[in-house]
Parts: structure tokens; C-alpha cells; sequence
């Protein structure tokens, strides 16, 4: 299938200065580095150019609150943001219409994000399609042969040649137009790729993202002579239906990364307490990592209580939401994730709060302690011991380096289902393996407040490294470095 041409489409502007540099995997530590060697780390939420703060892109219709929210974010410490080049809710947002025919309000808005990303230093983890609202809404989509496009059916969208053709049409355009900035950080190929898509079969997989993969590096080493990183995602609970995904998602060894998306249905997707949703947090992140043979980075990039908003129509009260928002990315970092996750709103209106905006600051600030260029870290949450059930621990680390973080679990609300504050603090005393011989110092790091609190200087054995700290209310992180 030939492209259509793409009418009254202004030549592309000159976006990118170079200001930002491309992000790539550290050579030796499953974490990311710019192409110049400093730490980089993935801190962000999913957004869509329908949701509120970017509405105002579509036409330029608001272009100065888009890029004042823009500013406040890189001032949060949010260093990624997740988008798909359509969302197609709406009628009036495909980037195709007919397939091949690229339009140009929807060109020059992805012009004026990719600039406005260069100007304020954060970058997109950006997927081609949003496979959700294309399958729900399929019957108005251009790809639908009905409408002129390839596709005869939604459960044939991987196994349609003509499909394909498009796809690495798609590919193309938007590489070509903005891959030559350091503000497009990775490509997720495809958007929770599901057996849905493939009449209900998985065996296409690896031959799918292996010819899309093939193709886009072709394209972008032709016109960069490098290539972005890759990534596919998929919807969490189909890797325990369909356990041979994992081989594919985890290690196909054209992907650069490993994500996937955390939806648990008893703690994540509706929770009635901040602590649980922590643990699952912890235990998933584990799991992904069990599931990888290389070092390679791992972090869920989308997740949030999509079952309490989109089916029992309810927004999570803010107090509670920022708890189970601040829990969950400290679970996943400590647990040996690279960043804190990056969350689905599923608030109304449908934007990130003001305190989770605070968390993610907090965390920022955090991930300087630590040098993840040479990280090789491995998930320590069951090997950690603690002195008191009072307290739940996550854990990752290498002979060298480790984080942990340690979150009370006895002081929930009995309504409610948040922390307590008004309860006595606990000591509390740790025990990590692995750590060589040598001198340690500890930062503890107050996640609410945002700020290190006190450090301590430790002497490690042959023994497990003890660590004794006097007072904790509610939770504490923890940067091990040795000196």
C-alpha cells in the first residue's frame, strides 16, 4: 500500500537545536544515560493531547498554558511524558484521515510539542496508535476498510499485510518529521499488545515487533545513523493468561527496555487502602525483573485505579489518591525499576494533583544520591530483613550501591484506609546483604517533605550491612552509597 500525499502540510520547521541529548541504556547497569554519559531517569505520567493540559495545543488555541504548564513540570522534576500520536476518543484527533493522509493541525501540534519539549528539557516515551479507543471506537476509524483503510477487522490489525505496510508508514512519517530530537526518549511499538489483535493467538508476536523494529531502525539509522530505544508494552494481567508473552516483551532481543502496564485488580485497579497497592507494586516489579536473562531497564509505564474511575465512576479523594500515588512510585523504584512508574490519571478532571506532582519532585531529587550508570542492582525485597512486622521493606542493590525503602504497615486508618499521623514513631533495624567490605554512607530521605533528613556513616563486613534508625512515623527511603 502506497501512502496518500499529505496535503498542505508546512515544511517542518527547525525544531530541534540539539539542546537535548538522546537517551540510551548505560553499558553496564540496567538504567538509562544521555548520549553523554549522565544519569537519566524516566519521571513522568501517561497525558493525551485531548486531556486538559494539552488541549490547548490542538489549533494553538492556548499555546501559552500548555507551555506554562510545560515549565512547571521540568520545576516538578517530570523528565518524561507518554503519549500515543492519535487519541482517538474523538472524531477530530486521528493523525491519518484517510490512512496515508497525515493532517496538518495534527502535524503542526506534534511540531509545536516536540519544540516545547527541546525548550524545557523533558522528553516522550511515544507510541504510534492508541490501541484502546481505536478498537472501542473502530468502526469510525480511517484504518477500517470500510472507511478506505487496510483493515477488514480489529482482531486482524498484526496479522494484516496491508496493516503492516501502514504502520511502518506511520512509523516513518513521524520519525522523519520529529525523530531527530533528543526529546523523543523511546518508542512503545505497540500499545499493550494483546491476542485481541491477533485473533486471539500470541505466535505472531515476535515476528510483528521484529519487522516493525527492523524497519524503523532502517529508517531512522538511514536519516541519524543511530536509532531511539524500543519498547512494547502490554496490559499486566495478559502476561499470567498468556505466559509465552513474556518471552516478547522481556526478551525480544530487538527491544532496548522492558514495560509493562500495572493493573492489578484487587489492590491497583480499586484500592481501598495506600499500603497494599504498595506491596503489589513491589511484588509485580519483582516479578518483571525474574522474568528478564539480561540487564536490562524495567518500569511500568502505565498504571492507576482505573476500575474505581471508569467503572464505578468514581474519582479517588485527593488526600488518599496522593498517598496511594507517593507509595506506589517509591515501591517501584526501591524495588529495582528505573523511575518511579508513571500513572494513568483516571482523576476528574483527568490531570495529576498537586501533591502527586510534590511526590514526583521528591523522588527527582532522591535519584541524584544514587549513580545509576553503574547500578547493576537486583531486587532484594524478600532477602531484607527488618526487626519489626510493623514495617514492609523494598529493596534493590549491587555490591556497591542500594536503595530501600521501608513503609509502616500497622498505623492504616480503620476508615479510610490512609496513614495515620498521629502515631509514635518506631525504631526500627535492617539488614541487607550483599554489599562488599568497605565504608557506606546512608542518606535517609523524607519522601513527603522531599528533603534528606540525616546520614549516617556505616562499616560493612562480610555480613550483612545493619542498619539502625531510631525514629520512623511512616515510611523512609534510603540511598547506600559506598565511599
Amino acid at each position: 500500500m502506497q501512502p496518500l500525499p499529505s496535503f498542505q502540510i508546512a515544511p517542518a520547521p527547525t525544531l530541534f537545536t540539539q539542546r537535548l541529548h538522546w537517551i540510551q541504556v548505560a553499558p553496564a547497569a540496567p538504567y538509562f544515560i544521555t548520549d553523554e554519559g549522565q544519569n537519566w531517569t524516566p519521571i513522568g505520567q501517561n497525558d493525551a493531547i485531548t486531556w486538559p493540559d494539552f488541549a490547548g495545543l490542538f489549533r494553538r488555541k492556548n499555546m501559552a498554558a500548555v507551555e506554562g504548564h510545560l515549565a512547571w513540570l521540568a520545576a516538578h522534576g517530570v523528565t518524561c511524558l507518554r503519549f500515543m500520536l492519535e487519541y482517538c476518543q474523538t472524531e477530530n484527533r486521528y493523525l491519518e484521515r484517510p490512512v496515508g493522509r497525515f493532517q496538518p493541525h495534527m502535524v503542526r501540534l506534534w511540531d509545536d510539542l516536540f519544540a516545547l519539549c527541546e525548550q524545557y528539557g523533558l522528553r516522550v516515551l511515544l507510541t504510534p496508535y492508541d490501541t484502546f479507543w481505536m478498537w472501542k471506537r473502530w468502526r469510525h476509524h480511517p484504518y477500517n476498510q470500510v472507511h478506505g483503510g487496510p483493515c477488514t477487522h480489529h482482531s486482524r490489525w498484526l496479522l494484516c499485510p496491508s496493516t503492516l505496510t501502514a504502520i511502518k508508514n506511520r512509523l516513518t512519517f513521524a520519525t522523519e518529521r520529529w525523530g531527530g530530537s533528543g526529546a523523543l526518549f523511546a518508542w512503545d511499538l505497540w500499545n499493550e499488545i494483546h491476542p485481541r489483535h491477533s485473533r486471539g493467538r500470541t505466535e505472531g508476536f515476535y515476528d510483528f515487533i521484529a519487522e516493525i523494529s527492523t524497519h524503523l531502525r532502517e529508517v531512522e539509522t538511514r536519516l541519524y545513523g543511530r536509532t531511539h530505544l524500543q519498547t512494547v508494552s502490554v496490559f499486566g494481567p495478559v502476561l499470567d493468561e498468556h505466559p509465552a508473552l513474556a518471552d516478547v516483551i522481556f526478551r525480544h532481543p530487538q527491544l532496548d527496555f522492558a514495560t509493562s502496564h500495572f493493573y492489578d485488580a484487587a489492590t491497583i485497579d480499586h484500592p481501598k487502602d495506600t499500603v497494599r497497592s504498595a506491596i503489589r507494586t513491589g511484588a509485580l516489579v519483582r516479578e518483571a525483573l525474574e522474568h528478564q536473562r539480561q540487564l536490562a531497564p524495567f518500569f511500568d509505564s502505565e498504571h492507576g485505579p482505573i476500575h474505581t474511575f471508569k467503572d464505578r465512576r468514581r474519582t479517588l479523594p485527593e488526600a488518599f489518591d496522593d498517598e496511594y500515588f507517593r507509595h506506589m512510585q517509591w515501591a517501584h523504584l526501591a524495588s529495582g525499576a528505573a523511575g518511579g512508574g508513571m500513572r494513568w490519571p483516571n482523576r476528574h478532571p483527568h490531570v495529576l494533583t498537586h501533591g502527586m506532582r510534590a511526590a514526583q519532585q521528591s523522588l527527582a531529587s532522591f535519584t541524584k544520591l544514587i549513580d545509576w550508570s553503574r547500578f547493576r542492582r537486583r531486587n532484594l525485597n524478600h532477602e531484607l530483613q527488618l526487626s519489626t512486622p510493623a514495617f514492609v521493606g523494598f529493596a534493590c542493590g549491587d555490591t556497591t550501591q542500594a536503595v530501600v525503602w521501608l513503609l509502616r504497615q500497622d498505623s492504616l486508618k480503620k476508615r479510610g484506609g490512609t496513614m495515620l499521623q498521629q502515631v509514635r514513631p518506631l525504631p526500627v533495624q535492617l539488614s541487607l546483604p550483599g554489599l562488599q567490605e568497605g565504608s557506606y554512607l546512608v542518606h535517609l530521605w523524607n519522601t513527603t517533605a522531599g528533603h534528606r533528613t540525616g546520614q549516617l556513616l556505616l562499616q560493612a563486613t562480610s555480613a550483612p550491612l545493619v542498619i539502625e534508625i531510631p525514629e520512623v512515623r511512616s515510611d523512609i527511603a534510603l540511598a547506600i552509597v559506598r565511599v
